[in-house]
């Protein structure tokens, strides 16, 4: 027989976690979390460890520290759900039975999307803060440069806090004009969309420092293929359908993202949903056809930026319409579809961008302009935020 929950939730980061130790606070006893890796990463220090700023070791701990004493930590990957027999499939060919089912499992990381593009991260050329394993690689080719061209690609589509792609390229470029070499470097910076990010005040800000930098934006722009061996990145311009060959000697790029592929292969999703998303009421975040069933994070087909700050409101509103829906009460809490990215775009200050599913501002206080370079926002996110997350976040307090 397979073991049965109450709660079932896919995925042991930020969302699992946090979800879980709240749903205990809010008196759901009998919670499980399904997770294979017995790590837990801190993301957002990725581009900090990338950009010189934080030692790898402060963005990762042990699985079993952050579990929340109560809740059944099911050392497992899921491969399938079935939402009619109200089950989970795992990897080691067992099953899991649920009441309320909870979809968070990330993003995987399409590589192959981009021919050679795997192999170059991989090479004594280039890497991706966005792989851990990477991130510090990613600081000793920066660090080391002192001339020549480094490359900084963003895919389309949506992705891990697409902000997040630009972040060690401006810790880059401060610490190369410390060093007196900026000028000496040709910085590129390719990004998909029209602007640099789209919050137009946000805009106005990281435009005036890619000036201050020197940095070649390519708007509408994305990588499509790499030579490894011949160091040499194909960059296609959308709009104008040209494509050119630029040389490097680092390249740091973010891999293409999408669901993963066993969630894509359930009816979870949307039908014509090739993301893999799952269908999900973007306010309740409940899914659209089956009521005990929801997802939250970046596995969600919601319309934000994909963010720890964005995630943050929506545990809270998974939280509190789980437990009223599983006592047959309207579901009040809602989704805002606010999200937040700190640009560190200095050694020592911030950029940071609040904003809605529509990329309008939205400051968690109103009428405080956020987005102008701060010392105190860079405090907020390199010293104050992984405290928070250690501390609060995981264990359902903030």
């Amino acid at each position: 027989m397979a073991a049965q929950h109450e709660v079932v939730i896919i995925g042991g980061g930020n969302a699992g976690i946090s979800l879980a130790a709240r749903l205990q606070r809010y008196g759901i006893k009998d919670v499980a979390v399904i997770e294979p890796r017995d790590h837990h990463l801190f993301q957002p220090l990725f581009s900090h460890i990338a950009g010189g700023r934080a030692q790898a070791q402060e963005a990762i701990r042990s699985q079993e520290s952050v579990i929340p004493q109560g809740v059944t930590w099911i050392r497992d990957a899921a491969v399938g759900v079935d939402a009619k027999a109200n089950t989970v499939s795992l990897e080691s060919g067992s099953s899991v039975a649920y009441g309320q089912l909870v979809v968070c499992p990330g993003l995987q990381y399409d590589w192959d999307r981009v021919p050679g593009l795997l192999d170059a991260v991989h090479s004594p050329f280039g890497a991706s803060h966005y792989e851990f394993e990477l991130a510090p690689k990613a600081w000793s080719l920066l660090s080391a440069m002192r001339s020549g061209t480094a490359v900084f690609t963003m895919p389309a589509g949506p992705i891990k806090c697409g902000g997040a792609a630009q972040k060690p390229m401006y810790l880059a470029c401060d610490y190369w004009r410390g060093q007196g070499v900026l000028d000496k470097i040709r910085v590129v910076m390719v990004q998909p969309y029209p602007t640099v990010f789209g919050v137009p005040e946000v805009d106005r800000e990281l435009d005036r420092k890619i000036a201050e930098y020197g940095i070649e934006l390519r708007t509408n722009s994305e990588l499509v293929a790499v030579s490894p061996a011949g160091r040499r990145a194909t960059i296609r311009n959308n709009a104008a359908n040209t494509t050119e060959d630029l040389t490097y000697d680092v390249l740091n790029a973010v891999p293409p993202q999408s669901a993963p592929d066993w969630l894509k292969a359930t009816d979870l999703p949307a039908a014509g949903d090739a993301g893999g998303f799952v269908e999900v009421d973007r306010q309740t975040l409940r899914h659209l056809r089956y009521p005990n069933v929801w997802s939250l994070g970046d596995a969600a087909g919601t319309t934000n930026s994909k963010s720890g700050g964005s995630l943050r409101k929506q545990v809270k509103v998974v939280a509190k319409n789980l437990v009223a829906a599983r006592k047959g009460k309207p579901l009040r809490a809602k989704y805002n579809g606010y999200s937040v990215c700190p640009f560190t775009v200095s050694r020592d200050t911030v950029v940071f961008a609040e904003f809605d599913d529509r990329y309008r501002p939205m400051p968690t206080i109103p009428r405080l302009p956020t987005w102008n370079e701060s010392k105190l926002s860079w405090v907020l996110d390199r010293d104050i935020f992984p405290k928070i997350y250690w501390n609060l976040i995981l264990k359902g307090r903030a």
